[in-house]
């Protein structure tokens, strides 16, 4: 049986079937047309403004590091305007997190970007081996997502960008929102799917591959030759979104296209008026500063609950009701440093346009 010829170009052989429609190509058009779907869903979004600072999360896994290629690509063809940095945060794991900035420290040399490593002992005291050590493995994953998502604004804010941007990829996306209606999460359901999310006093933050599916990031990184690092994290075994990624995989393997179905289903979720003024109105934390819906945020109460010998008070609030009938928070309480966001002043106000 002859080879099958590519069926954009025509010429070349097929090498690729894309997972996301069933596409038989070649590299070449592979390449192009990844491209250009996430070139479209950043135009269609509107997601920068030329002058915009943009921090990179690079974790120095698969889809980070796609994505630093993928910006840096995109932003020199279609003359975006933007400054470029890599922003990693180290948790403290060792024998993963040590070893996967050694391929951001490499990432950073090859793609010719800054590069900021902010760690949660710097910010918090704590390593999350220390927190493992402390609390066990059922709810570490709370402990590492309330700080990661901090520490990123906080570098965030050190460098003075004006947008973040992360991997989050389609596959993850609709995990999230498998595991909001597995829990009856009404507030996080309705903003689950949004590209981008900013509070009033965080720096913005999107998610360039909202539909780019992870195989189709692996196949990006396996035939650009890309250095990126591909151990998982050795916490995350037992983390509940693991249940409902093993769900995805199960109905993408019946319906390809079920992982951008749930993605627009979440999207078409509408929350009626009287749920939406039921749930909490974003306030200050009035210890760090940072964006909570009560006087403590997430990760001051999480941070309190350690430093007073009660690991897993912050995880529920029941918890929380023990640590406070402790008594008053000692005043010498480690606190965690606010690093103060200053927009910069450079973007012009004409938005990126599609080519």
């Amino acid at each position: 049986m002859p080879p099958r010829p590519c069926a954009l170009c025509e010429k070349a052989r097929a090498m690729i079937k894309r997972p996301k429609t069933g596409q038989q190509i070649c590299r070449d058009c592979f390449f192009y047309v990844f491209e250009t779907e996430v070139h479209n869903t950043i135009t269609e979004a509107q997601l920068f403004k030329s002058g915009d600072r943009v921090a990179i999360g690079a974790s120095g896994g698969k889809d980070s590091t796609v994505l630093a290629y993928v910006m840096k690509t995109l932003n020199e063809r279609y003359n975006y305007g933007l400054n470029l940095f890599l922003l990693s945060i180290d948790e403290g794991i060792t024998g993963y997190r040590d070893d996967s900035l050694e391929t951001v420290k490499r990432n950073q040399q090859q793609y010719s970007m800054p590069l900021k490593i902010l760690s949660y002992e710097e910010l918090y005291g704590w390593t999350m081996d220390s927190i493992v050590s402390q609390v066990g493995r059922k709810n570490n994953c709370t402990f590492c997502g309330v700080f990661r998502r901090q520490a990123l604004d906080r570098g965030a804010a050190m460098l003075n960008v004006d947008h973040i941007v992360t991997g989050h990829n389609a596959d993850d996306i609709a995990e999230t929102v498998l595991m909001n209606i597995m829990r009856g999460d009404i507030a996080r359901l309705g903003r689950c799917t949004a590209i981008c999310t900013q509070g009033d006093d965080t720096i913005r933050r999107s998610k360039p591959f909202k539909y780019a599916y992870e195989k189709e990031i692996v196949m990006y990184a396996y035939f650009k030759k890309l250095d990126y690092f591909s151990t998982e994290c050795i916490y995350s075994p037992d983390a509940y979104r693991g249940h409902a990624r093993a769900f995805l995989k199960d109905l993408e393997a019946a319906r390809p296209s079920a992982i951008i179905d749930i993605i627009h289903s979440g999207e078409a979720f509408e929350i009626k008026e009287e749920i939406k003024a039921t749930q909490k109105v974003q306030q200050t934390c009035q210890r760090c500063g940072y964006m909570s819906s009560n006087t403590l945020c997430k990760a001051c109460t999480l941070l309190e609950g350690l430093e007073r010998g009660m690991a897993n008070a912050g995880i529920t609030d029941r918890g929380t009701k023990q640590l406070q009938a402790e008594g008053p928070t000692p005043e010498n309480l480690r606190k965690i440093p606010f690093f103060e966001y200053k927009p910069t002043s450079t973007s012009t106000t004409i938005d990126i346009e599609a080519s």
